[in-house]
């Protein structure tokens, strides 16, 4: 819901294509993932028939890691990458967690965590029929986010990487953003804007230019190639 505000927000020539995974908007009914590898399977095999032109994939949190290990698997089948690869609100793959486990904490406990974090509207969190329909969905996403480890596969080979955060986000203070450079081959950049871990939300105007600062660059080099 957040990416299709952004359709009227790029560029002419960037196309937004936001991906809607199981237990969410009309797939509400479906069960969610709750492990990386199966959840990346299928996202490939959705977008499979979209990445014949040129691409980029952003992710923000959770999405940023599923970005990445998209674009690991498409490398390993021998596919086309992104041109570029936006990160946000994300420390690198490299970096091991050493945060408590909460997917699995009571109900209430994990309500508290979701508060601490400032992602979910007050009213959204105080809506307690809404909740017990969200709760699952949230907790299949921090399994996933919290069970996974990075392969150590090879590095991204050429594929740009920025990385962007929240200037008050403690879940990626700037040098677990630093690290993504060790992951690719490719040039890296980082970005760090107003906000807490949710500065999408607060710096959507900032993020969205840099966005289309960098597409609309990478689009006008590729049209010179041809």
């Amino acid at each position: 819901m957040i990416f299709r505000r952004w359709v009227d927000r790029m560029a002419s020539s960037v196309e937004v294509c936001p991906v809607q995974l199981p237990g969410r908007g009309n797939r509400i009914r479906e069960v969610p993932f709750t492990q990386m590898t199966p959840l990346v399977e299928s996202v490939a095999e959705g977008l499979s028939p979209f990445l014949e032109k040129p691409f980029a994939f952003f992710g923000h949190s959770l999405g940023a890691i599923v970005s990445f290990e998209l674009a690991l698997k498409l490398q390993r089948e021998g596919r086309k990458l992104p041109v570029h690869l936006f990160v946000s609100g994300r420390r690198a793959p490299c970096i091991p967690r050493q945060d408590p486990i909460t997917y699995n904490l009571p109900d209430e406990q994990f309500v508290e965590e979701l508060k601490r974090l400032n992602g979910t509207p007050k009213e959204v969190l105080e809506h307690a029929e809404l909740m017990q329909l969200m709760l699952p969905v949230l907790k299949a996403d921090f399994e996933i986010s919290e069970t996974y480890k990075h392969s150590g596969e090879p590095l991204l080979r050429g594929c740009p990487i920025t990385a962007f955060g929240g200037k008050q986000d403690e879940e990626a203070p700037p040098e677990y953003l630093e690290a993504w450079q060790q992951h690719t081959t490719g040039p890296f950049k980082q970005r760090m804007l107003p906000g807490d871990h949710f500065f999408l939300h607060a710096s959507e105007q900032l993020l969205l230019a840099a966005l289309n600062q960098e597409l609309c660059s990478m689009t006008a080099r590729l049209e010179a190639s041809y």
